[in-house]
């Protein structure tokens, strides 16, 4: 039996899988193996497989705040999006949640059962499990406000870890310092609220991304950051950056701190401008930006 149809007892497997079609930057070089495990059981069982081969892998959601590099990459994919995406809402305002649901449907649910304190994510494209493991956020609010404890699989062992243990503060967690761990589901503390009220609130804040942020062009949401001075836009502004453009990536016209895909981007492309927009701040400001968009370790 080969690795791959080993691989395949245990979840669907696609071989030299083009990541630009799994990134919101629709920008990314193919992985040797693309898995979706059918279970918490498969998932551990592959890792091992992957393990004892030294194999390389890294755990996937929707690829919304991933800048993955040109190359090709010998090495796994495993995405939950598939399979981990159940929630569950109690009358009490408690909900589970696996990491593969989407932030936007998962938003959209709390408003169905009246339920508040999910609306500032109903715009984020990303998974939960990635919205976790950067604690991702708007409007002043982010999803370590509502969380309370965290289902991880992490040295063999799948545990629920509070929220106090996992060091979340503005765009950081403990997995980010912890690549091994891999976050499965999550418990959330909601609110009773009104349906009308929400749902307004929802479309009011909709209409404001689209007016404010470049929706119509492939792109990974904020570059970066915003220091504790200045907004990270208005950094970008006064060092004259907006609208520059190298090879098929461009600073927004729109919203400055959006790098956008606007026609065959490379990931080299994308850095390119980030280390232009980085070199300008340290040297105009004194300040190290530091990049909101996750780039994977991705070696040929």
């Amino acid at each position: 039996m080969t690795f791959t149809s080993l691989l395949r007892l245990y979840g669907e497997v696609l071989e030299q899988e083009p990541m630009s079609a799994h990134t919101t930057y629709k920008i990314g070089g193919p992985a040797r193996w693309f898995i979706h495990p059918r279970s918490v059981t498969a998932l551990m069982r592959i890792m091992e497989l992957l393990d004892e081969r030294n194999i390389p892998w890294l755990v996937l959601g929707r690829g919304s705040n991933l800048l993955v590099p040109d190359e090709a990459w010998h090495g796994a994919v495993i995405n939950l999006d598939y399979t981990f995406n159940d929630s569950y809402f109690e009358p009490e305002g408690i909900l589970y949640a696996q990491a593969g649901c989407a932030l936007p449907a998962l938003a959209v649910e709390a408003m169905k059962h009246s339920m508040t304190g999910l609306e500032f994510a109903s715009g984020i494209p990303g998974s939960l499990g990635g919205g976790l493991y950067m604690n991702a956020g708007a409007y002043r609010s982010d999803l370590s406000s509502i969380l309370l404890e965290v289902l991880v699989l992490r040295d063999r062992k799948v545990e629920w870890v509070p929220k106090e243990e996992l060091d979340y503060s503005y765009r950081h967690s403990a997995f980010q310092d912890h690549p091994d761990w891999t976050i499965l589901a999550a418990k959330f503390q909601l609110e009773k609220g009104n349906q009308n009220e929400i749902r307004q609130l929802m479309a009011s804040r909709q209409q404001r991304r689209m007016a404010a942020q470049p929706l119509d062009k492939p792109c990974a949401g904020s570059t970066f950051r915003n220091p504790e001075t200045m907004p990270a836009w208005q950094i970008i502004d006064q060092l004259g950056l907006r609208g520059t453009q190298i090879g098929g990536a461009r600073i927004s016209d729109k919203h400055s701190n959006f790098i956008v895909n606007a026609g065959q981007a490379t990931a080299g492309d994308v850095r390119a401008l980030m280390d232009l927009v980085m070199e300008g701040a340290r040297r105009e400001f004194g300040l190290e930006l530091i990049p909101e968009v996750e780039i994977p370790e991705w070696t040929a």
